[in-house]
């Protein structure tokens, strides 16, 4: 069994527990550590924290997400 601790601003630790078995090899577990890192969205998570985005930005990017979004479904949108 690996713990793996990533360090997070204002004090909290997020930790990934990949259970492995004694036989296992290295890469197999390495390969399920980066597959839990992908699913638990830690990177995205760090990235949006290195900056402070205003609620107001974040509203407005959502609102036109959605609009494109509405555009590609309805077929208004030619890509």
């Amino acid at each position: 069994m690996f713990y793996f601790c990533l360090p997070e601003k204002k004090g909290v630790l997020i930790m990934l527990i990949i259970d492995s078995k004694d036989c296992e090899n290295i890469d197999k577990a390495l390969k399920k550590y980066k597959k839990k890192f992908e699913k638990a969205r830690i990177l995205l998570q760090l990235r949006s924290r290195q900056s402070f985005t205003k609620p107001s930005v974040k509203r407005r990017t959502q609102v036109l997400k959605a609009v494109y979004k509405q555009q590609l479904a309805s077929g208004k949108l030619d890509n």
